[in-house]
């Protein structure tokens, strides 16, 4: 995808967290995700710590060329790789979120920080590369992973949550796009998953039914795609 289109999916993906969030009161804002431990103020302080590294990433530009792209960087974080590492981060988070006064007080920052990143994002030259977690990005393939992460993230804020609406049509496209190419050429999703169906047993939300594997033959066993 351009520059254009991946700065604009990822305004639309953190528009979409910006849509779930803005309203929910204290109560709704402690109900449950799809991440274990976290409830909806902890995932998004998660998805605030992404802002907030998006905001640094691209004001400290770096030279090339390039070490990964946004399908190549999901690889460094494979799924189930480092248990106790997720497990205290999961935990450094809910501590971070309960820090506040109120659940209200993380939406706040949200709501001025995912705003600043999108236009950080808008400003960057999409012929630069960008560094981040160790590796060296296009501009627009670090976009394309904050973008994904957040899709993800969005569908994860939402099981308890009926009325909330869902990721915007570009985002969801650059999420699945990258599992596509997390897939390989040599596997087809299988017929039946809508995209939203796909995220969700790619990224190991959803468990893959037994007709799911006949479909997927060999390739099920790389599932989930990413964590």
């Amino acid at each position: 995808m351009t520059f254009v289109r991946q700065h604009t999916a990822l305004a639309q993906a953190y528009d979409g967290i910006t849509r779930v969030v803005a309203d929910l009161d204290d109560d709704a804002l402690q109900r449950s995700t799809r991440c274990r431990g976290w409830v909806v103020a902890d995932l998004l302080f998660h998805l605030l710590g992404d802002a907030q590294r998006a905001l640094v990433t691209l004001a400290s530009p770096v030279d090339g060329p390039a070490d990964t792209d946004d399908v190549s960087y999901w690889r460094s974080f494979p799924a189930g790789a480092d248990p106790d590492a997720t497990a205290r981060h999961a935990w450094w988070v809910r501590r971070s979120a309960a820090a506040f006064d109120r659940p209200t007080g993380v939406v706040r920052i949200w709501a001025d920080t995912a705003p600043a990143a999108v236009r950080a994002a808008g400003a960057a030259d999409p012929q630069g590369c960008v560094t981040t977690q160790g590796h060296v990005l296009r501009v627009p393939d670090f976009l394309a992973t904050l973008t994904t992460e957040a899709v993800a993230h969005h569908l994860d804020l939402v099981p308890d949550l009926p009325d909330a609406p869902p990721p915007g049509v570009l985002a969801v496209a650059v999420a699945v796009a990258t599992m596509d190419g997390l897939l390989s050429d040599d596997a087809v999703r299988p017929a039946d998953w809508d995209d939203l169906t796909y995220l969700g047993k790619a990224t190991g939300r959803e468990p893959l039914t037994d007709r799911d594997r006949v479909a997927l033959g060999e390739a099920a066993g790389w599932f989930p795609l990413l964590g």
